[in-house]
């Protein structure tokens, strides 16, 4: 079968404390610190084996995720930008959903034939952060796509418990579009987990501040839609992405380069009479730009979601944590917690309409031309159809 293989040089920087554990399994947690000169090429592999709680998977749709590009793109010294978890050579792509051909010896809830959407957070189970009821955390992590090969292929094996059956999804939508949506589930995921489950949720009413309106920060628009938000305002650089996420559901949208020399935060205060927003989502991965503009725009009680993934820090000024009972949360992932059965469930009574999420689709053979397409930033989903 064809899989696309992302390769690079294993050239950790001079200032990188690489650990023990990282030089024996050539796996980095940090890849951006790490991996040098990536190259991509289409090459033909074995169909992978399966293990008695295994489901092959025929992939139908997967999606060109923000991880996927920084894997593609270099700083000026030709490391990669992806700041996480990496082991290479991979097979590249995480966001997927496929149909069952074969099931191994153990599995019990998934049969040959069944629609799936598949987690990508690969999580042990035994370690002390998933026993305790956070599987994102897990110390024995896994990442499909990008530790562990991935979905931009024609087959992929995969363990059972990481697989939701989509095959309710075809209430809504026919035919391959079933697959489309079902790739959105994971980045949509990401969202949900970062608002309602390390966020806490918020109350009806609230104002919802989104920063960077990628998949994830749309996602997280079409979610604040749904839960009530009275008011949903987004920030982001590209006027494409900001049209998407006025069809998701935002009531203001702004290019933060083109504010006529006003702050965002003085744009969400003017909206907010004064009061400033209930939960701001950092999904741009700009942490030095995005939290000032927060912290001043924050209400009592208010919370910064931060989503967005990049080996930075950032001074914040803490005083607004303390003055205004307010709080900064992180997530990562969309494991557990009942995200991904919550997600199919809005999806196939109509309640979640995320399709207006997906602007583009490549057949396989052009999977070089969908990544380097996901480089200009304009598109909201670039799914790959396998």
């Amino acid at each position: 079968m064809n899989a696309l293989i992302v390769d690079a040089d294993w050239m950790p920087r001079k200032s990188y404390p690489l650990s023990e554990t990282e030089k024996k399994r050539k796996r980095a947690l940090i890849g951006s610190q790490v991996w040098r000169n990536p190259h991509f090429e289409i090459k033909n592999v074995p169909v992978p084996d399966i293990n008695d709680d295994d489901v092959l998977i025929k992939v139908k749709s997967c999606g060109i995720c923000g991880s996927d590009t920084h894997l593609y793109e270099t700083d000026n010294e030709g490391y990669i930008i992806f700041s996480g978890l990496t082991k290479l050579p991979c097979i590249l792509g995480h966001e997927f959903s496929g149909v069952i051909e074969k099931t191994g010896t153990k599995v019990a809830n998934l049969k040959v034939g069944d629609k799936v959407a598949v987690e990508s957070i690969m999580w042990c189970g035994i370690c002390q952060p998933c026993r305790s009821g956070s599987p994102n955390q897990c110390k024995n992590i896994e990442l499909i796509g990008l530790s562990a090969d991935g979905a931009l292929t024609e087959y992929i094996a995969v363990k059972e418990k990481y697989c939701w059956k989509i095959n309710d999804l075809e209430r809504v939508y026919a035919g391959d579009m079933v697959f489309d949506i079902g790739a959105l589930i994971e980045p949509v995921g990401c969202a949900y987990n970062g608002i309602f489950i390390s966020g806490g949720g918020f109350n009806p009413g609230a104002t919802v501040v989104v920063y960077g309106v990628g998949p994830i920060g749309l996602g997280a628009i079409a979610l604040a839609k749904i839960a009530g938000a009275s008011k949903i305002i987004a920030f982001d650089r590209i006027d494409e992405r900001l049209k998407i996420a006025t069809d998701l559901g935002a009531d203001f949208v702004f290019n933060s380069e083109k504010l006529n020399g006003h702050k965002a935060s003085e744009k969400v205060m003017e909206l907010t009479d004064g009061w400033g927003a209930e939960v701001q989502v950092e999904a741009a991965g700009a942490a030095p730009v995005t939290i000032p503009e927060m912290e001043k725009s924050m209400s009592v009680n208010g919370k910064i979601i931060y989503l967005g993934r990049a080996a930075t820090s950032t001074p914040m000024y803490l005083d607004v944590l303390v003055s205004g009972a307010n709080k900064i949360v992180g997530a990562r992932g969309h494991s557990g917690y009942g995200i991904f059965p919550n997600i199919i469930k809005l999806i196939a009574t109509g309640k979640l309409n995320i399709e207006k999420m997906i602007t583009a689709r490549y057949p396989f053979k052009s999977v070089l031309d969908a990544i380097n397409a996901s480089t200009n930033r304009t598109a909201g989903k670039i799914l790959v159809k396998i």
